[in-house]
């Protein structure tokens, strides 16, 4: 019972975290990361990112360690997915 307590409690840490940082922001492009910031990173595949009109990044990882790229899903019947390439 407290682990699961314990992960409602992350979940509202963090939905609130990222509701403060990411609410409203607006898309200003979506594109695959550069074969020098897979560099950077040090990936062997290019995730999708997203770009917000003042500079905040989202860039999908396999995991929260960073190890690789990953993927998005999304809820849209002509885009399910946005694939590591």
């Amino acid at each position: 019972m407290k682990n699961e307590n314990t992960k409602e409690a992350y979940k509202k840490v963090w939905s609130k975290k990222a509701n403060t940082i990411l609410k409203d922001l607006v898309v200003q492009q979506v594109r695959w990361m550069s074969e020098k910031e897979v560099s950077e990173y040090g990936w062997m595949g290019s995730a999708p990112v997203i770009e917000f009109t003042n500079g905040v990044v989202i860039i999908a990882s396999m995991d929260d360690e960073g190890n690789d790229a990953g993927a998005l899903f999304t809820n849209h019947k002509d885009l399910s997915v946005l694939p590591r390439i």
